[in-house]
């Protein structure tokens, strides 16, 4: 796979530094908002600091067979960054010695990468305990070759978090197009005809709740209900864990909050709804991002920021997990989004 164009480059970094001086600016700047670092000071959390590497994320591609409304990677059919599978042997490497006991594979879709079957295949080789993939569900239905996908993730026990913006087809096709609905429920349907999300089964299925407008989740577990009486109900759908995760003010959904003239009133809710005993517990603690290239986060966010670890060690080719762990973490305002309300992370509500 070719590498972005210096153009390309050029452009994306353009854009990571036009979110981040709206995000800097503004109410923040005037002082109507207090900054996020100001926040977390006050209870002593300032540098945000790790405590140990827990979870490995790797983000294998921007390609997607969707265009979401709400995505935060600006993932779609046209963007070609993807992970190479000379990058993917760095990072079985690390895999192969990591002390986290999570891998987490992102995109994008994680199943349009060309050696995505060949990678899942090599590092569930290495005995990660919790061993994730990502999966907007559509792609299961998208072509005949990832039919098969359901009985592929069963054989390397493949952990499947599944975004579903609701129950309903008007809601969840709203946000993330035509037809995804119906495509989701049938990938639903089929991840449950091999075992997973039944009861006492091994093979997790957990689904991930994103708001569809500009407002924060709800209750994570009365959501979690609401989901699996509906879905069991109209089609006879069972999974394991709702995961609600709040959208944070970035790419495609910052556009969508500054086109729709909602990102002041969004950004005063989540600072309104900051909850200062979610900060220990936030994602980028416990997390290392991996980008499709190789570069290292200290969170998915970051990532589409293109705010790479303060850390000597910025690369997956180099990395030392020691000299990670001794780092600060690289904050600004969206930050809020992540200890807003009982606290969002990829693994759902925090506090």
């Amino acid at each position: 796979m070719a590498t972005k164009s210096l153009k390309a480059q050029q452009n994306e970094l353009a854009t990571s530094n036009k979110q981040l001086e709206i995000l800097n600016g503004g109410l923040f700047a005037n002082g109507e908002l207090p900054y996020f670092k100001d926040k977390i000071a006050e209870i002593g959390h300032f540098p945000l600091r790790p405590t140990r590497l827990e979870i490995l994320q790797i983000n294998v591609g921007y390609m997607c067979n969707q265009v979401c409304a709400h995505c935060h990677v600006d993932a779609g059919p046209d963007r070609k960054e993807i992970m190479t599978k000379e990058t993917m042997m760095q990072c079985l490497e690390v895999i192969k010695n990591t002390k986290a006991h999570t891998l987490d594979l992102t995109g994008g879709a994680p199943e349009m990468n060309p050696n995505f079957r060949w990678f899942v295949e090599e590092a569930s080789k290495a005995g990660i305990k919790d061993f994730i993939v990502r999966s907007n569900l559509t792609i299961i239905r998208a072509n005949k070759k990832y039919y098969d996908l359901p009985g592929f993730f069963k054989k390397h026990n493949v952990h499947v978090i599944s975004s579903m913006p609701h129950y309903t087809k008007g809601k969840t096709d709203k946000q993330r197009g035509d037809g995804v609905f119906d495509k989701s429920i049938k990938a639903l349907q089929e991840l449950n005809a091999v075992g997973y999300g039944m009861p006492n089964s091994n093979l997790k299925l957990d689904l991930v709740y994103n708001p569809s407008g500009a407002y924060l989740p709800g209750d994570q577990g009365a959501m979690e209900r609401d989901f699996k009486k509906r879905l069991k109900e109209d089609f006879n759908i069972q999974f394991h864990n709702l995961f609600a995760i709040t959208n944070l003010p970035i790419a495609r959904f910052l556009d969508y909050l500054i086109a729709s003239e909602n990102y002041e009133d969004y950004m005063y809710a989540l600072v309104e709804a900051y909850n200062s005993s979610a900060v220990a517990n936030v994602m980028c603690t416990n997390t290392i991002s991996v980008s499709w290239d190789g570069w290292l986060y200290d969170c998915d966010f970051n990532q589409m920021l293109d705010l790479k670890v303060a850390s000597k060690v910025k690369h997956i080719k180099d990395y030392n997990e020691d000299v990670l762990t001794d780092r600060n973490i690289i904050i600004s305002q969206h930050c809020y989004g992540c200890t807003a309300g009982a606290g969002s992370s990829c693994q759902g509500s925090v506090a």
